[in-house]
């Protein structure tokens, strides 16, 4: 079964009861039992509900896993992957991720006994010298955030695996329509739903992906216990959002592909950074594991004050948190996203005052082109 046809059939076949093409709203805290002990596979909606099951069932398939776990939101995601393991464990994270990441695992897990440090993730030598005996879990992402980094998740799953430890990868760059880790050896996968799978910008909602039924049932405890679940209403728009995953992405990428090409001849842009560029250092890793590049462009401007000038003269792309919604948004990192790292680290890392982070949306290409250009004319 094809991608596209998965994401509009898998849980969510008609309705039994009344014939429903779409699956029912089912808005309730609790259900009925017939006696003690004797229910129809529901009690409690914290533990499970009819519409985040038919979600759940749609995103394993989606990412070619054996179940899916959701939640409220992507931290809240990331966070019960971590309760996996125990106070003095050790987790290798890429040293380009998500600002909110860096900051769960630095102020919040750190202080319950998880130890962690963070690694160039497309250095494998580098990785393989990071790994300690009480190394259980590699986090990575790719493309990361801000800097479309790409982390080669088939080595990275052997270098985890020939030490006992997991390998998990924030695929939400990606989505599932352009990579599915799982194939490539990951035994994680995490998304922030709240950007491609929703796609709309109107609601928040994290989910895992994952390959073996153990961890599945660790999960799903985790989940009921800690109760950082999504309301039925969001899984209900998630599954409608899906639906249209496959032509979204694909607009996305075009319109992507031609406001990189644009930025990569413009005289105010320092260097541009979208894996779907030959000139990226990674393009070849990119094309081996992806089936497309996605939507997300970064931009190097040289200045805090050349990316002002380039933000104000933007008028149809919005300057927002976010991303992966069909409206195009740009953000500023290191004020926005991953202001929660300490400046001189994430100076290291790249992520200057003058780095422009684009998610380009679904709107007319040729209205894109036009608006990026005038902001970047504005700028010089």
């Amino acid at each position: 079964m094809g991608f596209a046809t998965k994401a509009i059939h898998v849980g969510q076949e008609p309705d039994p009861l009344t014939g429903s093409v779409t699956v029912p709203l089912y808005q309730t805290s609790t259900f009925a039992q017939e006696a003690i002990g004797k229910h129809k596979g529901y009690e409690y909606a914290r533990t499970q509900n009819p519409t985040r099951s038919a979600w759940e069932r749609n995103m394993a398939a989606l990412e070619d896993g054996t179940d899916a776990i959701s939640f409220a939101s992507g931290m809240a995601a990331i966070d019960a992957i971590a309760r996996l393991f125990d106070a003095g464990d050790h987790v290798l994270l890429a040293e380009d991720m998500y600002g909110g990441t860096f900051r769960l695992f630095d102020t919040v897990l750190s202080r319950h006994g998880l130890r962690f440090d963070t690694v160039d993730m497309r250095d494998l030598d580098a990785v393989r010298r990071a790994l300690r005996l009480d190394t259980k879990l590699l986090l990575t992402e790719t493309p990361t955030n801000p800097l479309m980094t790409i982390s080669d998740i088939a080595a990275l799953a052997e270098i985890a695996h020939s030490s006992g430890a997991l390998l998990a990868v924030d695929n939400t760059f990606a989505s599932p329509y352009f990579q599915r880790p799982l194939q490539l050896g990951a035994d994680i996968v995490v998304h922030s739903a709240t950007k491609y799978l929703g796609g709309h910008s109107d609601l928040v909602h994290g989910v895992v992906v994952v390959r073996s039924e153990e961890l599945a049932e660790r999960l799903h405890f985790i989940q009921n216990a800690v109760g950082a679940v999504p309301g039925p209403f969001d899984c209900w728009l998630l599954l409608r959002s899906v639906k249209t995953l496959a032509l979204r992405m694909e607009q996305h990428q075009r319109n992507a592909l031609a406001i990189a090409q644009l930025c990569s001849s413009h005289p105010a842009v320092e260097r541009v950074y979208y894996p779907g560029l030959p000139s990226h250092p990674q393009h070849e890793l990119a094309a081996r594991q992806m089936s497309g590049f996605s939507g997300m462009v970064s931009i190097e401007l040289g200045s805090r004050q050349k990316a002002d000038r380039f933000i104000a003269g933007l008028r149809i792309v919005t300057l927002a948190e976010s991303l992966g919604g069909v409206e195009s948004l740009v953000c500023h990192p290191a004020t926005m996203t991953h202001a929660s790292i300490p400046e001189e680290v994430r100076l290291a890392r790249g992520i200057t005052d003058g780095l422009v982070r684009l998610s380009i949306g679904i709107e007319d290409s040729a209205d894109l082109v036009e608006d990026v250009r005038d902001a970047l004319d504005n700028c010089r």
